[in-house]
Order: C-alpha cells, then structure tokens, then sequence
C-alpha cells in the first residue's frame, strides 16, 4: 500500500478538517471536493475519471443523505468510499475456470511490468487451492527470459513447458498451442502463459499476442500493468484493449513508493475488473483484488478482512486454542511465546499487516521505523535459553541472563525487557481469557473491571545480590539481575532503543573485566 500513502494522508488531511465542523454548508463541501480533486491529480488518477468522481461526490453530498444525517462529516466520508469502491471496480471478480480442463490464463503487458514473476506468484496462489497449474514459456524474445521462469517456476513448486531455448529463438504461437496438448496428456488443470513484452506499445507486440490469444482461445486474459507508470497506465490499458482485449487487470509493484493513483483508473476507463494485486517481491505477496477493501485502506479505513484471513492461513486453530486455555491456567511459556513469534512471521511484513489496522496512516513514520529484524532478536534470546529456563522465567539470575545475552549476540538490559515484556503479556492475557479487563501499563485501574482492584502495597523484601568472590563477575550478575519497575519503552517484542536505561561505566569496565577483553 506504499503506493497510495501519499494519496491517503491527502485525504486523511482532508476529512479530518471535515470532522471539526458541527454542520456543513455548501462552501464546506465545495472545499472538500476542491481537495479531494487536488488530491487525485497529485497522484496521476487521469483527469476523466477525477472529474466524474468528484462530480458524483458533491452530487450525493449536497443531497439529503448529508444534510439530514446525525454526523455529516462520516456520511460524506462514506459517499467518498462508496465513489472509490465504484471507480475500483465495484465487486470483486473471480476467476472464471473452464468446465474441461485444462483452464487457460494468459498474462499480457509491457516488459518489466513483472509478467515472469507474477506467473510464479498466480501458480504458487494456485496450488495452494489444490489446482495443478503449468507455466508455459512463450516469452521468447527478451534475454534469458525462459530462464527466469524455469526459476520461478521452482521456486513456486510448479511445472514449466519451455520447449524452446528463447534468446530470440522458437515459435511462440507453436509452443502455446503444443502446451494445451501436453496440459491434456500430463493432466494438469491450469495452464498459464507467459508472453513476451516491449518497453513500448509497438504493432508487433500487439500482433504476436493476438497470434497467441487466436491459437489458445484462453478462458483468462490478463493484463499486467506496473501501478508506479503513472498516467501512460491509462494509454498502454487502452492499446492492450484494442489490440488483444484482456478479461481482467493485474496490478503489480503496488508497494513502490510512487503516486501510483493511475491504477485507479484502469478499471474506470476499460470497464475491465483488477483481480488480482501484487505487493511485493516474495512469491507470497499476492492476493486478490477486493474494491472495497482496498477503499479502506485509501481512506485509512482500515483492511480488517484481509489481516483475519492471513491469520487464519498462517495460524493453527488447534494450537490457538491450547494457547488461550494456557493463558487461562497460567501454563503460558517463553516455547509458545517462540512458536506464536513464529507463526507471526509466516503471515508475512508485520508492517503490511500493522499498515491493515484503522487509523495506522496517521502513525506512518512510527511505522516506517519499525526494525522487523526485533523479531529475529528476540527469538534469538529466547533460543539461547534451557528448556527449564523457557519454563519458569522466574529461575532467570543474573549470571543466567548474562550467559543468555552472550549466547544471543545482544545486552543483558534487551533479556531484561524481554522477560519483562513477557510477564505483563501473560498476565494481560491472562485477565482477558478469565473475562476481565487488563490494567494497561500507564493507566490507572478500570472501574468496575474484574481485573481492577486497587493498588497492592509493595512487600518490602531482603535485598538480593550476587553471592559470587569475584567482583567483576558480580557486578555483572547484579546488573543483570537489576530489572525496572516499570515497563521500558520499546517495541512489542521487549527490545527497541527507545527510553532504554545505559550501564553505568564502573558495569561496563567490570563486565569487559570479566570478558577479558
């Protein structure tokens, strides 16, 4: 969605100066549209389309539905998403299978639209649906382009059909047509067709891939465009219209950092539907095309529905389950803290999913801070403890935490939030599963909250300390063992810069003592 950031904090900008006005008058909705219009130019939505859409818009706004609504601001926020949804597409559009295998889709579009590697992608999407798909190389034109995708063909755990050696060399048009028979005979149900592109729109292109759609007669025609080419999206749509017609858009690269609001426009001016979206490099950022989803995430509306899907395709219903009745018993672990962290990253960029949550846009600096790699940190601690250690947390001294922080190439103080982190979220979670309300670190105690009682004074006990002879070795066990009272700043994973105490210099020189260094 880094392709639309920009646009979304426009109108984020936008609606929240809507929100500070009780009533609204024509003036103030004139200077919305006046936004929202200013707002899509910047991001090279084509001028046709913003015209109609803004026109729509201060239609609908003038009318009843705002003026005798409760909250005028939400109502014209809604009409905003209503336009976006219809200049999307309106509903999601499937793929439409063949009743006899095999299925045919060919893909279509300029060269470095990421037509080889979309392939991968839509093969890989599916299998995981229990088809059998083929990738077929008729691009046959552009340098070890037959290459490529036998790769990316490997990498998707598909079957490729090349023939053919490429480099300039074979008949596309041939190998097409020789691939639906040996689709047949191999039995397998999809085939997918990957053409060849030009930097350009040149009759020859066009021609070569009418050629091929004429031979195949494919039940899927889909036209690959790169969402960061700005307004040429619109031309290089139209011309790929009249010279082979295509059933449905592909949008690839929505992740780059361009203005990327052309692709707003293809389904609006061809009248074809975008199916599918490409958000990334990895084989796994793919997924279908849902208007209305995608108008949320513009409006920073949030994409909720897709987040619970990923959770459901990377989560074990089973496993959740015994980790909530553990959360109950108080049996919860640092191992199923590991394995959920684990589970966590089969879902794919936690900035992706972080991005998916309502209001995140306001919060996109934060966001783009955040070090994914903290992951990696902490499952890297928890991985240098004993099993016994990952048990009972509570056995944790300081010359333990030291041995951890040297196992896992980080400080005593990042084991230290870890640990702390780990406790407050089991004791959170633990109010939550036996129905109470969890007293947030920083907040005073919810009224009438099961999980609110008043504040415990502290028992005051013996001081503890390092029994050890040797000084050094016992000034860093007692810094390892001192822990603060309150949660430090940091990200969710008990690591992060922020707000973390330093070691004193005496802890430093004896700790480097010890080390020998």
């Amino acid at each position: 969605m880094a392709t639309f950031g920009t646009l979304s904090d426009r109108l984020a900008e936008t609606f929240k100066n809507l929100r500070k006005k009780g009533t609204l008058s024509a003036s103030d909705i004139d200077g919305t549209v006046r936004e929202i219009r200013r707002a899509l130019i910047d991001a090279d939505v084509a001028f046709d389309v913003v015209k109609e859409f803004t026109s729509r818009i201060r239609e609908r706004a003038l009318g009843d539905e705002v003026s005798k609504a409760l909250n005028p601001a939400q109502q014209v926020v809604q009409i905003v998403n209503d336009e976006l949804i219809s200049i999307l597409g309106g509903e999601q559009r499937r793929l439409e299978f063949a009743k006899t295998p095999p299925t045919v889709i060919m893909l279509a579009g300029l060269q470095g639209a990421g037509k080889t590697t979309l392939a991968g992608k839509l093969a890989q999407w599916l299998a995981k649906d229990g088809h059998t798909p083929l990738l077929v190389a008729c691009d046959l034109q552009r340098p070890n382009a037959v290459t490529q995708l036998s790769v990316v063909a490997e990498q998707a755990g598909a079957s490729i059909f090349a023939p053919e050696p490429g480099n300039g060399v074979g008949d596309p048009v041939r190998v097409a047509k020789d691939s639906i028979k040996h689709a047949r005979d191999k039995q397998y149900d999809t085939v997918i067709i990957d053409t060849a592109g030009r930097l350009g729109v040149d009759a020859e292109l066009m021609k070569q891939a009418a050629n091929i759609r004429k031979a195949v007669d494919p039940d899927e025609v889909l036209f690959v465009i790169d969402a960061m080419i700005g307004q040429d999206a619109v031309a290089t749509a139209k011309a790929f219209q009249d010279g082979v017609d295509f059933t449905g858009v592909v949008l690839s690269k929505l992740d780059g950092d361009a203005r990327g609001g052309a692709a707003l426009s293809v389904a609006s001016v061809t009248g074809r539907p975008i199916m599918f979206a490409s958000t990334g490099e990895g084989l796994g950022d793919f997924e279908p095309f849902h208007p209305d989803r995608m108008a949320s995430r513009i409006l920073d509306l949030g994409d909720i529905l897709t987040l619970i899907e990923q959770a459901q395709q990377a989560f074990d219903e089973e496993e959740a389950r015994q980790v909530a009745e553990k959360f109950a018993t108080d049996t919860f672990t640092l191992d199923d803290f590991l394995k959920q962290m684990q589970q966590l990253r089969n879902m794919g960029s936690i900035k992706k999913m972080m991005g998916m949550l309502p209001g995140m846009a306001q919060q996109r600096e934060q966001l783009d801070n955040f070090d994914e790699k903290e992951i990696v940190r902490t499952e890297a601690i928890i991985q240098s403890m004993t099993r016994a250690e990952r048990t009972n947390p509570k056995v944790l001294n300081g010359s333990r935490r030291l041995r951890i922080a040297r196992g896992s190439g980080s400080t005593v103080t990042d084991v230290n939030q870890l640990v702390n982190r780990f406790e407050q979220a089991a004791k959170m979670m633990k109010t939550v599963a036996k129905g109470g309300m969890p007293q947030i670190p920083g907040m005073g105690p919810v009224p009438g909250a099961h999980g609110g009682g008043g504040a415990r004074k502290a028992k005051k006990g013996k001081k503890k300390g390092s029994r050890s002879g040797n000084p050094a070795k016992r000034a860093a066990e007692n810094a390892g063992m001192s822990e603060p009272t309150t949660a430090p700043a940091g990200n969710g994973f008990g690591l992060g810069a922020g707000g973390t105490p330093e070691p004193s210099e005496e802890e430093l020189a004896s700790l480097q003592k010890f080390l020998g260094r």
